[in-house]
């Protein structure tokens, strides 16, 4: 059975440059079709996301298949923009599954609570980053029905 080819679109919000060149080469060596929108923070997501502020002349919103969230991210964190994205209608049901570096049983609970989809723990090493992202690029891309664009 032939599966057709899509291009997975995954918007990822990280505000650190190592852990994002990271997570870029590990969805490349998946020689999938991706296209990865990277941000450094909460707001600059919602922007993107919104079609708002540094993205609003720059062709709209985007509506990824996931987002990938960092928790811990200056101006704006993980969990507060998680809130502001399902207290928003238009965005309240897109897929957001938390990557990040803690562990810590509080902020899973608390990412949980505020919506996330699944919460993963960045893996010390490059081969179980590629794991991780070839699971998500299958199951939220090739798997996962979404909900029909608003």
């Amino acid at each position: 059975m032939e599966q057709n080819a899509k291009t997975v679109n995954i918007v990822i919000a990280d505000d650190d440059a190592d852990d994002r060149f990271l997570i870029e080469d590990a969805f490349n060596e998946l020689n999938g079709m991706h296209e990865l929108n990277f941000v450094e923070d909460g707001e600059e997501l919602l922007e993107l996301l919104r079609g708002d502020g540094r993205y609003a002349d720059g062709g709209g919103k985007v509506r990824p298949n996931l987002i990938l969230l960092d928790l811990n991210m200056p101006r704006m964190d993980g969990l507060v923009a998680l809130k502001e994205i399902r207290a928003d209608p238009k965005l309240h049901n897109m897929p957001v599954v938390i990557l990040t570096t803690s562990a810590s049983d509080d902020d899973i609970i608390s990412a949980y609570k505020s919506g996330a989809n699944s919460y993963i723990s960045k893996p010390a090493a490059f081969e179980e980053l590629l794991e991780i992202t070839k699971v998500l690029s299958g199951y939220w891309g090739n798997i996962v029905r979404p909900s029909p664009k608003d």
